[in-house]
C-alpha cells in the first residue's frame, strides 16, 4: 500500500535546497524530467507511512496501516459508532495470532491517523464574535472590544483546565494542498488545467475563462508554475437541529481547488473544510474575524509559498496558491464582500446608479423599471411611456462594470474600516448611512484581490429558485405567496397605465391574464402527478402537488431548477395567453442556456444583449411588486458567465450537498463543531487511503451503481448504454406485446 502511495523507497535525507525565500522568476520553465529526492517535510510523511506499514503479523499479506484504513473506511461509510468499532477491533485481535499489530481501540487509531499530518487548530474567540485570541492577542484574558471574559468561571481548584466560552476550529490549508501532490492518485491531475487542449471559443472549465487568463497575464510569475493552485471559497450556514430544536446556526468555510479536471473538480473529496464558525448565532459581518487565520495562510501561499514535493514528477517545487473568487447565497454575499444586499442599493453591480424605488402601498423596494437603460440608445423600449412607468422615458446609459482597483479606491476614500479594527463599528455605522458599504472586507488584505475580474459570484442556484417561486406562486395565485395581491394592484394604479386591472365598480379587482383559475390549476396538478423522468434526473415531482392546499410542497432547489428549465414551458403552454407564455418560455430558455456545461463567448454576448429584453417583456405583464432584487440580478448573470464561464463551478449545489454531509457528521448535539471536526478528520484520512484499496473493496471510489442489483452484465452489439447495467429477474418472468402507444412513447424517449 505504501509503495502505491509513496512510490519507490526514497532515502532518509534530501538533497534539495530550501526554496522558502526564493522568488519565482517569470521566465521559469516547467521541466518535468528533472527528478529529485523529497524535501525533509515530505520525506517525514513517507517515513511515517513506512513505519505504519509493518506486517500485521508474521506471514501476513496485510499491513497494520492497510487494516486500520479499511476499518476506518467501514466506520465512516456506515456511520459505525465508536463502541461498535472497538468491538470489531477486539474480535479481530482475538481471531488473529497473539503477536498481531492490530491497534487496541479507536483512540489509538485516531492517534495514528493524526500523525500523518492533517492537523486542526482550536482557537479561542470572544463569546460575541468580536475577536480571536490568536496571534498577538493569544495571551489576552478578556475581549479588547467588548470586555467579555475569555474563560468561564470555575469553582474549585485553580489547577483545573481553563474552559473558554467559545472556540473555533481551523484546518490549515497548506498540509492539505501538499497532500494533493504527495499521492499518485491526484498529483498529475493537478496539472490538468495547464495540459488540456481548449477548443477555440468554447469554455468547459475555469481555466478556459477570461478571468483565469487575465490573472495569468497580470501575475506571470504565478502562472509560470502550472502546479500553483487556484482556489474557490464558499460559506453558508445550516441548522444542525430539526425545526423543533433550538435555534442554532453553524457556518463552515469550504475551499476547493480548480486545477483538477472537470470530472474531479467540485467533488466532495476535494472540498477542504478550513473553518468552522461556532454557533449559536449567525456571525453576519463579523465573519471576517474567523477568517483571519485563513487569510494569513493564503497571504503566505502567495508571497513566499511553501516547499512541496510532486510525486508524479519526483520534483520539489515552491507551491503557491491564489483565491479566485467566493461562492455564496445573496445574504452571505454581503457578509463576504461588505456590500449591503438589503434595501435600495442591493445590486452590487449597479451600486449607487440603481434605478430601484420604494412602492407606496407594498412598502418594499422594486426594480420594476431598472433594465431599459441596458438597451442601446435607439431601442423603442426606451421611449415607451405606456407599458413601463407611465409617462417616463429612459435616456441614461447602463452603469459600467467597475474594476477591483476602482472599488478598493472607493472604499479607501470613504474610510470604511475592517471589523477587526478597534474603532470599526463606530466609523462604519456613520459612513454606511450614505453608501452601500458596511465594512471593508478582509479579502482586500490579499495582495492580488483587487486584480481579480470576479471576486464574489452571484449564485445562480438561489437566484433561479427565487425567480421560479415568484413566477409559479403568482401564476397559480397561491395565497400569501403571490405577488399579485391587493397592495400590488394599488401600486399598479399609481405607477402603470393598465386600466384593465383597476378596481371595478363592485369593489373587486378583475382576474389578471398572468394567473390561472382553480380548474386550470387542478389540470396542472394532475398533469404534474403523472410526470415521469429518467432515474436520478430529479426527485419524484408527483408527490409535490397538494390539491387541497392548492400549492406544491417539498420542492427542493434542484426540483425548481428542473421545473424551471424543462417543465414550465410545457406546463403553461395551454393555460396562459400567448404573450405571457412566450415571455416565461424565454425566461426558461435563458436559464437553460446560462447553465450549459459548455459555453461559447458569442452565445454569452447574445444572452447578455437579450436578457434585458426578456425582463422588460415580463414587466409589460406583471405588476411592479413582482420585481424584487432576485428579478433584477439575472441581468448581470451573462456578464459573469462571459468572464468566469460555466456556472457549475460557481454555484451552490455541490456545497449545499456537502453541508448535508457535514450535518450528518454531528453525533453529539451538545458539541456541534467538535463532532464535525472529529468526523471530518477521519473522513479525509479514509479518502486519502481509499485510493489505494483493491477494486473489490467497497468505498466511495469503488461503489456500485445505484441500480446495480448484482446481476450479470450484458453488452450486446447495438445495445443502448442504459440497458447494459447489471441486473437480474425480479419475480416470475412474463411476456406481453407492447401497445402502439407504448412503442411510440419508447421511441420518443430514445430518439
Amino acid at each position: 500500500m505504501v509503495l502505491d502511495l509513496a512510490g519507490p523507497n526514497f532515502g532518509q535525507g534530501s538533497s534539495s535546497q530550501s526554496y522558502s525565500n526564493i522568488e519565482v522568476d517569470s521566465s521559469h520553465t516547467y521541466e518535468p524530467s528533472m527528478e529529485e529526492e523529497p524535501n525533509p517535510g515530505s520525506q517525514r510523511f513517507y517515513n511515517l507511512l513506512q513505519v505504519a506499514d509493518e506486517k500485521l503479523y508474521p506471514g501476513s499479506s496485510l499491513s497494520q496501516l492497510a487494516v486500520v484504513s479499511r476499518m476506518l473506511n467501514i466506520k465512516m461509510e456506515n456511520t459505525l459508532p465508536q463502541r461498535g468499532y472497538n468491538q470489531m477491533i477486539q474480535l479481530l485481535k482475538d481471531v488473529l495470532p497473539e503477536d498481531n499489530k492490530v491497534l487496541d481501540n479507536y483512540y489509538q487509531t485516531k492517534n495514528l491517523v493524526h500523525s500523518l499530518g492533517l492537523p486542526v487548530e482550536k482557537i479561542d474567540c470572544c463569546d460575541s464574535g468580536c475577536m480571536l485570541y490568536w496571534g498577538d492577542d493569544e495571551h489576552l484574558t478578556s475581549c479588547k472590544f467588548c470586555g467579555n471574559q475569555r474563560y468561564k468561571r470555575r469553582v474549585g481548584s485553580r489547577k483545573r483546565k481553563l474552559v473558554p466560552y467559545k472556540k473555533m476550529y481551523y484546518f490549515p490549508l497548506i498540509p492539505r494542498l501538499k497532500r494533493l501532490y504527495a499521492s499518485h492518485a491526484t498529483a498529475s491531475d493537478m496539472r490538468w488545467h495547464h495540459e488540456h487542449t481548449q477548443e477555440d471559443g468554447v469554455m468547459r472549465h475555469p481555466s478556459d475563462t477570461e478571468a483565469w487568463k487575465n490573472f495569468n497575464e497580470t501575475h506571470s510569475f504565478f502562472a509560470a508554475e502550472p502546479r500553483n493552485v487556484r482556489l474557490g471559497l464558499c460559506t453558508d450556514g445550516f441548522q444542525p437541529f430539526s425545526q423543533s430544536g433550538r435555534k442554532y446556526s453553524s457556518w463552515p468555510v469550504i475551499v476547493t481547488p480548480y486545477n483538477l479536471a472537470p470530472g474531479m473538480c467540485m467533488k466532495e473529496a476535494y472540498m477542504f473544510l478550513t473553518v468552522i464558525v461556532p454557533g449559536p448565532n449567525n456571525p453576519k459581518h463579523k465573519i471576517d474575524v474567523y477568517l483571519q487565520p485563513l487569510i494569513k495562510e493564503l497571504t503566505l501561499l502567495w508571497e513566499t509559498g511553501v516547499e512541496a514535493f510532486d510525486i508524479s514528477q519526483k520534483q520539489n517545487f515552491q507551491l503557491r496558491a491564489a483565491l479566485m473568487w467566493t461562492i455564496s447565497d445573496f445574504p452571505a454575499y454581503s457578509m463576504l464582500s461588505g456590500w449591503s444586499t438589503a434595501g435600495k442599493l442591493t445590486c452590487p453591480y449597479c451600486m449607487e446608479e440603481t434605478q430601484s424605488f420604494r412602492l407606496q402601498h407594498s412598502r418594499k423596494t422594486s426594480w420594476f423599471d431598472s433594465h431599459r437603460m441596458f438597451f442601446d440608445q435607439h431601442h423603442p423600449f426606451r421611449r415607451d411611456r405606456k407599458n413601463f412607468l407611465k409617462g417616463k422615458t429612459v435616456k441614461r446609459l447602463s452603469p459600467l462594470y467597475r474594476t477591483g482597483e476602482e472599488i478598493l479606491n472607493q472604499i479607501c476614500d470613504l474610510g470604511i474600516r475592517k471589523v477587526t479594527e478597534l474603532d470599526a463599528q463606530e466609523v462604519n455605522q456613520r459612513i454606511c448611512k450614505s453608501c452601500g458599504w458596511k465594512k471593508r472586507s478582509i479579502f482586500w488584505d490579499l495582495p492580488y484581490w483587487s486584480s481579480n475580474m470576479i471576486r464574489h459570484n452571484l449564485d445562480v442556484m438561489h437566484i433561479e429558485k427565487n425567480v421560479f417561486d415568484n413566477v409559479f406562486n403568482t401564476v397559480l395565485n397561491i395565497d400569501n405567496k403571490t405577488k399579485d395581491n391587493l397592495q400590488s394592484r394599488q401600486d399598479m394604479v399609481n405607477y402603470c397605465d393598465r386600466p384593465q386591472l383597476a378596481k371595478e365598480t363592485s369593489g373587486k379587482y378583475p382576474k389578471a391574464i398572468y394567473t390561472i383559475d382553480k380548474e386550470e390549476r387542478a389540470i396542472l396538478f394532475n398533469w404534474v402527478k403523472g410526470l415521469k423522468f429518467p432515474d436520478g434526473y430529479v426527485s419524484n415531482l408527483g408527490r409535490c402537488p397538494d390539491t387541497n392546499a392548492k400549492r406544491l410542497f417539498g420542492m427542493k432547489s434542484h426540483d425548481c431548477h428542473v421545473f424551471m428549465q424543462r417543465v414550465m414551458p410545457i406546463a403553461f403552454r395551454e393555460l396562459l395567453p400567448s404573450n405571457v407564455w412566450q415571455a416565461l418560455t424565454k425566461l426558461s430558455l435563458f436559464f437553460k442556456d446560462l447553465t450549459s456545461t459548455a459555453l461559447r463567448v458569442d452565445d454569452m454576448e447574445i444572452l447578455e444583449a437579450d436578457n434585458p429584453q426578456i425582463l422588460c417583456k415580463l414587466k409589460r405583464i406583471f405588476p411592479p411588486g413582482f420585481f424584487d432584487s432576485m428579478e433584477h440580478l439575472p441581468v448581470h448573470l451573462p456578464y459573469e458567465a462571459k468572464i468566469a464561464r460555466p456556472v457549475q463551478y460557481r454555484w451552490m449545489y455541490p456545497f449545499e450537498r456537502y453541508l448535508g454531509t457535514l450535518k450528518r457528521m454531528i453525533g453529539n448535539k451538545a458539541s456541534v463543531e467538535g463532532s464535525i471536526c472529529e468526523a471530518y478528520l477521519m473522513k479525509e484520512s479514509t479518502h486519502l487511503f481509499s485510493h489505494y484499496f483493491e477494486p473489490h473493496v467497497m468505498t466511495r471510489n469503488y461503489d456500485v451503481d445505484r441500480n446495480d442489483d448484482g446481476g450479470a452484465v450484458e453488452d450486446l452489439e447495438g445495445n443502448l448504454s442504459i440497458f447494459t447495467r447489471p441486473g437480474r429477474l425480479w419475480g416470475e418472468a412474463k411476456k406481453r406485446n407492447l401497445s402502439i402507444e407504448e412503442i411510440k412513447a419508447a421511441q420518443t424517449y430514445i430518439y
